[in-house]
């Protein structure tokens, strides 16, 4: 099923909308979060799609870059923060393509799973986390 879209809305928003749902990531991950940032973008660039041998920007929903935790030692420090990047056209487009759910949902889904890299997590334990922020 494919959706209509009126008017997509700007970075800024879906900005909002992956704060409002990071706001609702469990304490006990939350401040496990440190200096990570968020970021919208519309889509990836073209070195980091290569670099991952994706052939089209819509293919790339978001990206955690940097040193999941439990990966880290002494030697990470004095790094660049950890960085997820959410890319507003590929998931707007997915968002289209599925219908199943609300923007909202979708946003805070692909943040959830980038933010579960930042902890090591499996698939199912990002299933969990993303249950408790909805």
């Amino acid at each position: 099923m494919t959706r209509t879209i009126g008017i997509a809305p700007s970075i800024a928003e879906m900005e909002a909308m992956a704060q409002r749902a990071l706001d609702r990531i469990p304490p006990a991950f939350a401040e496990h979060l440190g200096a990570v940032v968020m970021q919208v973008q519309d889509f990836a660039e073209d070195d980091l799609l290569a670099e991952m041998d994706i052939e089209s920007p819509f293919d790339l929903t978001g990206v955690y870059e940097g040193v999941p935790l439990t990966e880290r030692s002494i030697e990470h420090s004095g790094t660049m923060p950890d960085r997820v990047r959410l890319f507003r056209m590929p998931i707007l487009l997915e968002w289209s393509e599925r219908g199943d759910e609300t923007l909202e949902h979708l946003v805070a889904h692909v943040l959830v799973h980038e933010i579960g890299h930042h902890f090591g997590l499996s698939d199912e334990d990002m299933h969990t986390l993303e249950e408790q922020v909805r």
